[in-house]
């Protein structure tokens, strides 16, 4: 019946019309029926299967970043499980079978949430095109409708999982018979290939898991766990084993939890114990390392790295990424003591010029020294004799003048320059002091009470910095 109803609005006979208005109403309803039934979107658990054989559940995609894979692991048997992060390289992982049971996947979840809508959704294109059909009576337009009809419906089934994958033919079958009745009838004996051929679906992909019972989930957490790459994560996963086996101790056989309790609480505590070893190791180095770094002694430092390894392999070489940093924790203060001995070496071929430049830098800054109770004085508001003012200015004076005359070093150059600016500060305040007692004006002796505090303050920075450079370099 369905053929004749198809031909007979190809052909352009009117007398269905009735029985189009009827299918289009229970096609409505269908819509509607099908909207008001379905399930929820949720999530699909996908497998990734190991080189080894074995299969992890994924909860959702998996993400690959560069060499590793990133997926969620569920901790529990419900429908909304916890989930454990895993994160894995990406060689140990089968792809071949892990992208054919994604495909198979979701398929299924497709399938079970979204099919029939979007084949209800074909159904309407379909019936708009009939009645387009219904509505010509041009036979040229006829052909061309049921052509774009027909390469519609033959697109439908690759991109919706062959879902209705034999209904879709049938109809696909009934549209050719009338396409080459309207081209027979138009005189056009052409016969399209492209119209009849249409693909197998690919064959049978990997077959579909249930989801897993809380025994297989406690089991897929120990997978993880062994194939870890770090200890932090491996100890990570077994906890949460541990936790899941006494969670769901009531539904899990009893023997093989016994069993399993006892061999992961083992694994937990020999992962702790080789990690108070592997910390220990660490500790002895770190110590060692700076104490060698702070003398500069190079070639004790080289052999210590050594000494990390055979530390490591007499710990079973169970660290790889813990002696990793503890490798370039030592090889950063290799680095850091052959700087120490470069900027030493560099120290003691200049000391003749240093020991000069401090010979002559010690006078303008005990001059300064000398300064300082006049210029706390200022500070303070405390008063300041005539007579103090005078010797400061003249020591200002003199300290300036002995600065000019030196020539320092490179690396003196701008710890000088903070040197002067401290003075011409030093002497400002005792200007600026002299004029507010003057002119008995509190806010101007304010403003050289700020001028002395900002030159004791760039006083001491200068003598400090020039110390630190007079003496030999040290690892900071």
């Amino acid at each position: 019946m369905r053929r004749q109803w198809i031909l007979t609005v190809i052909s352009g006979h009117t007398t269905l019309e009735t029985s189009m208005k009827s299918g289009w109403l229970t096609l409505v309803l269908l819509v509607a029926r099908c909207g008001a039934a379905a399930a929820a979107d949720d999530v699909t658990l996908l497998r990734v299967f190991l080189t080894d054989g074995s299969a992890l559940v994924s909860y959702g995609e998996p993400a690959r970043v560069g060499d590793r894979v990133v997926f969620s692991i569920p901790t529990a048997a419900t429908p909304d499980p916890p989930l454990h992060l895993v994160d894995i390289a990406a060689a140990r992982i089968d792809w071949e079978r892990t992208n054919r049971y994604a495909d198979a996947a979701r398929a299924a979840h497709y399938i079970n949430t979204q099919a029939e809508f979007d084949y209800a959704a074909l159904s309407v294109r379909m019936t708009q095109a009939l009645n387009q059909l219904m509505q010509t009576d041009d036979a040229g337009r006829r052909l061309v409708i049921a052509e774009n009809a027909r390469k519609m419906l033959a697109a439908w089934p690759p991109d919706h999982y062959n879902y209705r994958l034999n209904e879709v033919r049938q109809m696909l079958s009934l549209l050719d018979e009338a396409i080459a009745d309207l081209r027979a009838a138009s005189g056009d004996g052409r016969f399209d290939l492209s119209l009849a051929a249409f693909a197998d679906p690919a064959p049978a992909s990997e077959p579909l898991v249930a989801a897993p019972t809380p025994k297989e989930t406690i089991d897929q957490i120990l997978i993880a766990a062994r194939i870890a790459d770090t200890a932090s994560e491996r100890t990570a996963l077994l906890e949460t084993a541990l936790a899941s086996l006494d969670r769901d101790a009531a539904t899990l056989p009893s023997a093989w939890l016994e069993t399993t309790r006892t061999a992961t609480r083992a694994q937990v505590e020999a992962e702790r114990l080789t990690d108070r070893a592997y910390q220990g190791l660490t500790a002895r180095i770190i110590a060692q390392a700076d104490r060698r770094a702070r003398v500069a002694d190079v070639g004790s430092l080289m052999r210590l790295v050594d000494r990390v390894q055979l530390g490591d392999r007499e710990l079973g070489g169970q660290r790889p990424e813990m002696v990793a940093a503890l490798i370039a924790a030592v090889e950063a203060r290799l680095d850091a003591a052959r700087r120490l001995q470069l900027a030493r070496d560099r120290w003691a071929l200049r000391a003749p010029e240093l020991r000069q430049y401090r010979a002559a830098i010690k006078t303008p800054l005990d001059l300064f020294a000398n300064l300082e109770p006049a210029l706390r004085q200022i500070k303070a508001l405390a008063g300041s004799s005539p007579s103090s003012l005078i010797r400061l200015e003249r020591a200002v004076s003199e300290i300036l003048l002995l600065a000019r005359g030196i020539a320092p070093p490179p690396e003196f150059r701008a710890v000088q320059a903070l040197l002067v600016s401290a003075v011409q500060l030093a002497g400002s305040a005792g200007q600026i002091r002299r004029e507010a007692t003057v002119a008995e004006d509190i806010a101007r002796a304010w403003d050289a009470s700020s001028a002395a505090a900002g030159a004791l303050m760039l006083g001491a920075q200068a003598r400090t910095e020039m110390q630190r450079l007079l003496r030999p370099p040290e690892l900071r």
